[in-house]
């Protein structure tokens, strides 16, 4: 098997696995990060959202062996040691988990739309986040974390 040498989260780590491997896996069963879920497994649900070179997409449809490029990956471990990251604080605030399985990709992908638009618009979030499902539904407290986030920091 091949070795593939991954920059997640600003930390070179090397795994040996079959070309193809997907990157979720990789993530979460070799390399321990869990914090990105697995869900549906075809890249409609979002709870598998990371950031690759600082755009959200689904691990679940990436294979290991199209990184070898030495794209930057960052996942939701990677946002703040203590999880105090403006996005995550607000979501908090806005007490927007509820079962909390959708969380880290709804997080990743409000992270995105923020350094992309630091003031989006009610409009603009709603667009943004849109693919990323919440079994929850707790849309409007997200949406909510989100313009909080907005207001308190230049994430």
């Amino acid at each position: 098997m091949p070795l593939y040498t991954l920059n997640i989260n600003d930390i070179p780590y090397e795994v040996e696995v079959s070309p193809g491997t997907s990157l979720l896996w990789v993530l979460r069963e070799h390399l321990g990060l869990t914090g990105t879920k697995y869900s549906c497994g075809i890249a409609q649900c979002g709870s598998c959202t990371i950031h690759i070179d600082g755009k959200p997409m689904k691990a679940c449809i990436l294979t290991v062996d199209s990184f070898a490029g030495g794209q930057k990956i960052k996942t939701i471990e990677g946002l703040s040691e203590k999880g105090d990251h403006p996005v995550q604080k607000a979501w908090i605030k806005a007490q927007a988990p509820q079962c909390g399985y959708c969380q880290s990709g709804q997080i990743m992908q409000a992270v995105a739309l923020l350094e992309e638009n630091p003031k989006p618009t009610r409009e603009e979030i709603k667009s943004y986040m849109n693919g990323i499902l919440c079994r929850c539904g707790t849309y409007m407290r997200i949406v909510e974390a989100i313009e909080i986030a907005s207001k308190e920091s230049n994430t």
